[in-house]
């Protein structure tokens, strides 16, 4: 199983938003080795849920909120997944600190893509559109990554 964590500054807009749009290709494309979570690098926003504009932004492209409330990304979280992903630089930084030394990939989302950039924060640009189609064109670039590595497997998930 391959375990993917998006984390972000607050865990209520950009990681919530790449947790859904993740779990919805997942879905999408059969995926049946890959999970995925979003943490926060902060605690200004630990047990709210994704912020609305993240929330009606899904809805009007289709695709479902996952169950979510803002978590700490701990220490612990180390040995719980296999990709720490941020958004902006300041994400990786404060994962690395937290984290502390690990051998396994902390990068940003848009890293994968073959325009590395930050996804800004919609928090504070307001453009929840831009920001859904930054994540969109980055976890499309994350699964054609892992698929290049031969790392997803494809099938009907059994109950």
């Amino acid at each position: 199983m391959i375990r993917l964590l998006f984390v972000c500054h607050g865990n209520i807009c950009r990681s919530p938003m790449a947790e859904s749009v993740c779990a919805h290709e997942i879905v999408k494309r059969k995926i049946i080795n890959v999970s995925v979570d979003s943490a926060a690098a902060h605690t200004d926003e630990i047990g709210n849920p994704p912020h609305r504009g993240t929330v009606e932004k899904l809805k009007r492209e289709g695709i479902p909120s996952v169950p979510h409330r803002a978590r700490l990304l701990l220490k612990s979280d180390g040995q719980k997944y296999d990709y720490f992903i941020g958004m902006d630089e300041y994400n990786v930084k404060d994962m690395k600190q937290i984290l502390g030394n690990i051998s396994k990939p902390v990068c940003k989302l848009l890293d994968f893509t073959s325009s590395p950039r930050a996804i800004a924060d919609p928090w504070y640009t307001g453009d929840f559109d831009r920001t859904f189609c930054d994540v969109s064109e980055g976890i499309g670039a994350l699964f054609d990554c892992l698929e290049k590595q031969g790392l997803i497997e494809y099938g009907i998930p059994s109950d």
